[in-house]
Order: C-alpha cells, then sequence, then structure tokens
C-alpha cells in the first residue's frame, strides 16, 4: 500500500499529479538522495565509473565493486506474477515496423474467447503508443488497496502504460535508464493484474534498458518468451538480426518472426500487391505471419 494514494478500500481514480509524483518517488529508490542529478543508480554496472559520478560521496562505494544485495523487488515480481500464466514479449529491431499494431492485434486476438484474460503492458516509456492503438486515449489510472488497476478495453482485456500517466500526450518523457527501469519494475509489482492467462509486452524498438529491465524482473516467472516484428525490407531484417542475438545472448525463447507490410490490397482491381520481396533471407526462426 502507498500512502496517500489509497481511500479505504474502495476503488478511486488517482489525479494525474499524484500519480506522476507517485512514480517520480518510487522510480528513484535505487538513486540516492545525495547523488548527482545523472546518476546512474546504485544498480547500474557504470556505478560510480562515469563522469555524472564525480564529486558524489557515493562514488567510492558504487565503484568497489562489491557485491550488491538482491533486488528484493524480484522476489515480490515473482509473487505478482504468480497469477499470469502466459508472458509473451514483442520486439522489433526498428521502430515504425507495426509492432505496436501486431501488440494490439494478437491481444484482441486471444481476448475473443470470454473465458480467457489477457492483458498489455507497454513498456516504451518514452514513446507510448498502445493508449492510442486501442483506443483508451485519456483514460486514467484507478488505485485500490491491492495496487493499480490497469484500464480495461472489455472485461477481459486490460491494459497499462505510461500513457495513462502523462498530463497530455504530447508530454515528452525525458529519462535515464535508472528511472525507466524503475517505472518497469512497478508496473510489475504494483499492478494488480490479477488471474491473468496472457501477460503480452510491447517493447520499445532495439536492444535497450527497457529490454534488459523486463527480462531480468521476469526471469524468475517462466516468459514464454518473444515474438519478432519486422517487414521484408534488409534494412529492417538487419535489425531483427540483432534481435535474435540478443535473446539468444539473454536465453529469451524466439516464438517466432512476424514480417508485416509485405503486401498491400489494390483498391481498384482488388489484387494484391507485393512491393517487396517476401523475406527469404535464413534467419533459422519459424515465420508465424505475413
Amino acid at each position: 500500500m502507498i500512502t496517500g494514494m489509497v481511500s479505504n478500500s474502495k476503488d478511486y481514480i488517482a489525479p494525474r499529479s499524484a500519480v506522476q509524483s507517485l512514480v517520480i518517488v518510487v522510480i528513484m529508490a535505487d538513486v540516492p538522495e545525495n547523488a548527482p542529478e545523472h546518476c546512474p543508480g546504485t544498480q547500474s554496472e557504470s556505478a560510480g565509473k562515469v563522469s555524472a559520478c564525480q564529486g558524489c560521496p557515493n562514488q567510492n562505494i558504487c565503484a568497489s565493486g562489491l557485491p550488491r544485495a538482491p533486488d528484493p523487488a524480484i522476489e515480490e515480481i515473482r509473487e505478482r506474477m504468480s497469477s499470469v500464466k502466459h508472458k509473451i514479449l514483442v520486439l522489433s529491431g526498428k521502430g515504425g515496423v507495426g509492432k505496436s499494431t501486431f501488440t494490439a492485434h494478437l491481444a484482441r486476438g486471444l481476448a475473443r474467447d470470454e473465458s480467457t484474460q489477457v492483458a498489455v503492458l507497454d513498456i516504451d516509456i518514452c514513446g507510448p503508443s498502445i493508449p492510442r492503438v486501442m483506443g483508451l486515449e485519456g483514460e486514467q489510472v484507478h488505485q485500490s488497496g491491492s495496487g493499480w488497476s490497469p484500464v480495461y478495453v472489455e472485461d477481459n482485456l486490460s491494459v497499462m502504460s505510461v500513457g495513462f500517466l502523462l498530463s497530455s500526450p504530447d508530454d515528452a518523457v525525458i529519462w535515464r535508464g535508472p528511472k525507466k527501469n524503475g517505472l518497469i519494475k512497478q508496473f510489475l509489482r504494483d499492478v494488480d493484474w490479477g488471474d491473468t492467462d496472457y501477460l503480452v509486452v510491447d517493447t520499445p524498438p532495439g536492444t535497450s534498458d527497457e529490454h534488459l529491465s523486463i527480462v531480468q524482473y521476469l526471469s524468475c516467472t517462466n516468459v514464454d518468451g518473444a515474438v519478432l516484428v519486422t517487414t521484408p525490407q534488409e534494412i529492417s531484417l538487419m535489425d531483427v538480426r540483432k534481435e535474435i542475438s540478443f535473446c539468444r545472448k539473454v536465453n529469451l525463447p524466439i516464438l517466432g518472426i512476424v514480417e508485416n507490410m509485405s503486401g498491400f490490397v489494390c483498391p481498384k482491381c482488388k489484387a494484391r500487391k507485393q512491393p517487396s520481396a517476401q523475406c527469404s533471407v535464413d534467419l533459422r526462426i519459424q515465420l508465424r505471419g505475413f
């Protein structure tokens, strides 16, 4: 329970200003109060070693290389995620390939069975598009004694995104790695997902802090794997190869690759056109759709 955010056991809508303040307070947990402005965080590999650490009273401790205590949030996340049966990450090496659109379609497809509970987690912190893609712009986060309640599209389809915490969809989120990681941790630990059959995670393009964080935090919860989204152009395939390499290095199973935008239907003759050659490179991964 978070002081100032819960009113007895009744659900209520948390004002965005209050939610934003809550986020800032919680996600700074791994940054000391007396740390400089651009502190990389005590859990970072560069803790105590970068220029931003110069003059910080904690620099020697951070740079000592002594083993750090296990993050207590890992156990809390494991307990929270124990009610989620399947966890699927959606990745792409490049932006603009339709990853978030695919995430929304996948979630809605799974939710066609009304007995199946589906949730979508948007961890694209700096460019959250899931609220718009799923028609949820302007929605607000609810808070109860059991944690944050996700926004519901249908009775069996819920969504959580940083986009719900912004006062305007045009607001820029200008955060470094530790803040992003902290918010992802908070989403996994504090959102009341309930009994969920599928959690579909929409990630930002590339392989960066968000990807490392989600894999680390979910490592103890048996992630089913990742679906990679690409387009048939070679410039996109170059990046999907990097995604494959990332998944193999962090032992994240690859469920398959979706080749998006490989064709269109002519509005006049209704024939299907394929402006680009179909993905033919040997990725040694099963193609799931076109």
